[in-house]
């Protein structure tokens, strides 16, 4: 039977493999430098315990991650009423939040009787159903995630986009300060404002609709194939669209990762799909 493991169960190489791709993901959110990502790779490489690789991504938001690290065994506690307290409290809790409820806005004999929920009473009402873009690297949807930025914002400035298969963030600049940037994450929809961050020295505003979405969706299906990692095998895919580091190649850079258990790598492409770099898995 399997156990639980503990901060001093030995890692596998799968473990370690996991890590490093939380790291690639913070990476990507902007949580590490390149040098810190750098740092933390290299010593999840040599990890021997799942303690160790926990404390390298215990500071981060790994919500967004594409793996789950392992949950740890905690110290057992003390045998006692310390289980058997907790449920005799919720249940006392649970009868009193019933009785208020029903104090406030019940209108029959007793709480537990819903015969005349006006709830439940036909209201006319017909369902709206939702439909915005799910899989968000494919044509239609990477086309409809432009489209529902320019009516969220007004426009498509920004200082970077980052497209995974389902969910994206923005990074555009904080409406308050022009010294500030703000994270926007999409969802289906584009939520509330993140917690804004100073502009670093190397971000650029710039128009990160200006990419020919048919090509750049092409070259991104063929990513496995081009770095020669099988279809099969491949964990993750995201794309990072953001300003262009030499302004002779291009206003956009365009990055595609692939991540597999047995190596990542990348292409880099400008925004109309010419290649500027393959990063084969190492």
């Amino acid at each position: 039977m399997a156990e639980r493991q503990s901060a001093g169960t030995r890692a596998k190489d799968s473990d370690r493999t996991d890590t490093c791709q939380v790291l690639d993901s913070a990476l990507a959110e902007g949580q590490l430098s390149m040098e810190e990502h750098r740092q933390r790779v290299a010593s999840a490489t040599n990890a021997s315990t799942l303690g160790e690789l926990a404390g390298l991504v215990s500071d981060l938001q790994n919500s967004n991650a594409p793996v789950t690290m392992p949950s740890l065994k905690r110290p057992l506690r003390l045998a006692g009423g310390g289980w058997g307290m907790r449920a005799a409290m919720a249940g006392v809790l649970l009868v009193v939040g019933i009785a208020i409820g029903w104090g406030l806005y019940g209108n029959t004999s007793s709480p537990l009787s819903f015969t005349s929920d006006p709830g439940a009473k036909p209201d006319g009402i017909a369902p709206v159903v939702l439909t915005p873009p799910r899989q968000l690297q494919s044509l239609g949807g990477l086309t409809g995630l432009i489209e529902q930025m320019k009516q969220r914002f007004g426009d498509t400035m920004g200082y970077k986009l980052l497209i995974y298969p389902d969910y994206g963030s923005l990074d555009r600049t904080d409406p308050n300060d022009n010294r500030r940037k703000i994270t926007y994450d999409y969802r289906g929809g584009w939520g509330d404002a993140n917690d804004p961050s100073a502009i670093a020295d190397d971000d650029r505003l710039v128009d990160l609709s200006k990419i020919d979405v048919k090509t750049v969706v092409g070259v991104l299906r063929g990513a496995p194939d081009t770095l020669n990692i099988k279809r099969s095998d491949v964990k993750n895919t995201y794309l990072i669209v953001e300003p262009s580091k030499d302004p002779t190649a291009g206003d956009l850079t365009i990055t595609m990762y692939v991540s597999s258990d047995f190596g990542s790598g990348y292409i880099a492409t400008t925004g109309d799909g010419t290649v500027k770099q393959i990063s084969y898995p190492s």
